[in-house]
């Protein structure tokens, strides 16, 4: 059976070339052949992509692929290249996308995360941007109604309901699904996006825009959000920023931000394993290295 579904990041030097291959790792060792691997660049950076990058990820039939940038958001918006990619045509009947700094710990399912005539994801850590009178704007700007639908934001303090607002940073959604007027759902999502992007009256939208628009472009498209277990996206840092993981709660995939919060949360040594076992090394730039100069690796 072909994959249902494509995994697709982003492949950016120098750090976040890095983080892609770690993640690809870890979507095989807990996914196996069940997804498709597609890693992106910006196009202007594409030939600056380490050679051991391109090897490890072709060693775990992860395509790398670029796309354009120019001209799609002025002045350039890279917190945007997530809409940029999301953009890219792929022939699954899902896509997902997941932050280069992910990393997934356990077996998992794709039916776990995707849903018929939905995007899935979770909810936003925390709302930094706006008030009430912000998300009013935005949605008057679109032409929209508020939804009378309210979440609990993930790290938020009592129980009182939340304007939707989710990540980013892990999302799915179908791809062969169309609007009436034959728009995808990336495109409504670029569109709303550059239609806030473009209005003066809406405040200090750099760099949020990708997550305040999400839930417009989620309504606008005509498709539901289900919201996904924590377990599917855990994310570290911030509040949680040098705790352990629970114990008691079967955590699937950490968000975690930054290299060094993989080190304090002990989870480095996974990583490496899970690199080796999927690439051959457990460091990037030993991939050229034959395999008698790494018998014995156990950096």
């Amino acid at each position: 059976m072909p994959p249902k579904l494509t995994v697709f990041f982003i492949v950016e030097p120098p750090e976040y070339e890095v983080m892609a291959c770690f993640l690809a790792a870890s979507l095989r060792q807990q996914f196996g052949d069940q997804v498709a691997l597609i890693g992106y660049c910006p196009d202007v950076k594409l030939n600056d992509v380490s050679p051991d990058v391109k090897a490890v990820l072709a060693k775990m039939s992860c395509e790398l692929r670029s796309f354009k940038v120019a001209g799609r958001f002025d002045p350039p918006y890279p917190h945007g290249n997530k809409i940029l990619a999301t953009l890219e045509p792929r022939d699954t009947e899902f896509s997902a996308f997941f932050d280069s700094d992910i990393l997934c710990l356990r077996p998992n399912l794709v039916e776990n995360i995707i849903k018929e005539g939905c995007v899935s994801l979770t909810p936003a850590a925390s709302m930094i941007w706006g008030n009430s009178d912000s998300w009013q704007l935005i949605y008057d700007i679109c032409g929209m109604e508020i939804p009378d639908d309210r979440i609990k934001l993930m790290r938020q303090k009592g129980d009182r309901g939340r304007i939707p607002y989710f990540s980013s940073g892990l999302f799915t959604f179908p791809e062969q699904y169309r609007t009436p007027d034959g728009q995808s759902f990336p495109e409504v999502w670029m569109q709303v996006a550059q239609t806030l992007d473009a209005h003066p009256e809406v405040p200090s939208k750099r760099p949020y825009l990708d997550q305040i628009s999400l839930p417009l472009a989620i309504q606008k498209s005509g498709l539901q959000w289900n919201i996904l277990p924590e377990e599917q996206h855990f994310i570290l840092g911030g509040k949680l920023r040098g705790s352990a993981l629970p114990e008691d709660r079967e955590i699937f995939t950490v968000h975690y931000r930054i290299m060094k919060v993989l080190k304090e949360t002990g989870l480095t040594p996974l990583a490496r394993k899970m690199l080796k076992r999927h690439a051959g090394v457990k460091r990037i730039d030993k991939i050229s290295q034959s395999d008698d100069d790494l018998e014995g690796d156990d950096e």
